[in-house]
């Protein structure tokens, strides 16, 4: 028992590779193992209905490939660029207990400028699936 325990206490250090490479290993041992599995285990019995593809409970209609509207984009954008003004807020929140009185003022410039970019692109119907 000494002997391994000398061993053990003055055994060479492992190379600092060991981890990343055994944790990849580790990823792809799981990711293989759980494809694997679930297709010895899954039950095989496709019909016509199972085959078709799924969409959202409605049955398919029309072509694939036909064009998405520009409104979907402009909503999507208009999300991401007030959603991404608002993650600004979140220093002026941390920084408000040090900084004092000057970082509220600018904190509430910030929203009622955002405030006025959020009124203009409602009233011009950028928030609206169907044109008025």
């Amino acid at each position: 028992m000494d002997a391994l325990v000398d061993w053990l206490l003055n055994a060479p250090a492992p190379s600092p590779y060991w981890g990343p490479v055994l944790l990849c290993g580790f990823g792809l041992i799981v990711g293989v193992g759980s494809i694997v599995v679930g297709s010895v285990v899954r039950p095989k019995n496709p019909s016509d209905v199972k085959l078709q593809p799924y969409e959202c409970g409605m049955d398919p209609v029309g072509d694939a490939q036909e064009r998405i509207p520009i409104r979907y984009y402009t909503v999507a954008m208009l999300f991401l660029l007030f959603d991404a003004e608002a993650i600004f807020l979140w220093p002026w929140a941390v920084a408000y207990k040090q900084e004092g009185t000057l970082f509220l003022i600018e904190a509430l410039t910030f929203i009622i400028l955002v405030g006025f970019g959020y009124v203009y692109a409602w009233n011009r119907g950028a928030f609206e699936w169907k044109k008025r």
